[in-house]
């Protein structure tokens, strides 16, 4: 359970960041001490047991009495939050935000929170694994400078392990601006054969885990929303094509893909009213990555072993297989996913969608 501390500054940070943003993005917001000090550049009062609307309104007529630039912010009962400023990268197509992604130790996860950070964006590396998503945030602080990473520890079927990793964010960044619902797992096998516990591992990580993931962020994007409705935030699943088009012995894992693309379309009509975009993208194979390749127990094992191919004898022979079904006989690559991401951010005027790229293996109609 969340401590009342911890609540408190749940509330306070978003807000503190939406509020003293400007038109390139917030400053980090990042809880310092419990203890208050008469030095603080800007000491807030919040009313006992202070709603959300409430707290909004009493730390905006606190900003309101600095004519100074804010570097500290003193909030009696809940402590000194430090203000950062970040350096804004201009003409990068993330920069100013705040992202969390999940599964992002390694594989494309990581790729994608590289190219974010590439891109201008504080990144939030989320995995189970947090040793390796440690190392991962440390060798992109010291690419592109200290606080442009940080790792958190999450088990994203696990609603408490999402908010502890949560809470760490809040307390570092103040908040954040895209949620990418990356984490998946894939056990291909004939529906005839396929054991129950490997069928709810798949459902528990790619459907039960992006509703949970999504329940945990979106009350804190609501929250930022509610500060400035002119805000508005993002939730990108990262989908597959298997949620478009049924995936011959790969049930399981097509049927959880299937079932995201109907809690994106009704996250996008609910959460709509807080700010928040929410949408799928579904890419095609990633023939290059360690989901296909691994040698030991990559798709292309797994098809080969499960017969999914028709006469196929070795793993060359499921991937040619596989490439012939692409039109630019390819698989497809992590720039050409990023170039989605970027398109629904920057789009305002997109939710509840399932954004195919796929090179036209699957085409909608």
């Amino acid at each position: 359970m969340e401590n009342s501390l911890t609540k408190k500054i749940n509330v306070v940070a978003p807000i503190l960041r939406i509020l003293l943003a400007n038109e390139t993005g917030g400053p980090m917001v990042r809880f310092v001490s419990e203890k208050t000090s008469k030095d603080a550049g800007v000491t807030a009062v919040l009313p006992k047991e202070a709603s959300e609307e409430q707290a909004i309104e009493s730390l905006k007529t606190a900003i309101r009495q600095q004519a100074e630039t804010i570097e500290t912010v003193g909030v009696e009962g809940v402590g000194i939050f430090q203000i950062i400023q970040p350096v804004i990268e201009m003409n990068k197509r993330a920069s100013g935000k705040t992202a969390i992604v999940t599964g992002a130790a390694q594989g494309f996860g990581l790729e994608i929170a590289q190219d974010m950070a590439a891109q201008g964006a504080c990144v939030v590396l989320a995995d189970i694994n947090e040793t390796e998503a440690q190392k991962q945030a440390q060798q992109l602080n010291e690419q592109y400078g200290t606080d442009r990473a940080m790792a958190v520890a999450m088990n994203v079927t696990d609603s408490q392990s999402i908010q502890n990793a949560i809470d760490s964010v809040i307390r570092h960044y103040g908040g954040f601006d895209v949620f990418v619902s990356n984490a998946g797992v894939l056990k291909a096998e004939s529906v005839k054969t396929q054991s129950e516990k490997d069928f709810e591992f798949v459902c528990a990580v790619n459907y039960k885990g992006y509703f949970l993931r999504t329940q945990v962020i979106s009350k804190v994007l609501a929250l930022q929303h509610k500060a400035n409705h002119a805000y508005t935030s993002d939730i990108i699943q990262i989908n597959s094509k298997s949620g478009l088009v049924g995936s011959n012995r790969n049930g399981a894992y097509a049927g959880s893909k299937f079932v995201g693309i109907g809690l994106t379309q009704s996250f996008a009509l609910e959460l709509i009213e807080d700010g928040i975009k929410v949408n799928s993208i579904c890419p095609g194979n990633f023939f290059d990555g360690p989901l296909w390749s691994n040698p030991d127990n990559g798709l292309f094992v797994q098809y080969l072993r499960t017969g999914k191919i028709p006469g196929a004898k070795t793993i060359e022979d499921v991937k040619r297989a596989y490439e012939a079904k692409v039109p630019m006989r390819r698989g497809c690559t992590t720039p050409d996913v990023m170039a989605a991401v970027y398109y629904l951010i920057e789009q305002k005027y997109e939710t509840g969608q399932a954004l195919p790229v796929t090179d036209g293996q699957v085409m909608l109609h």
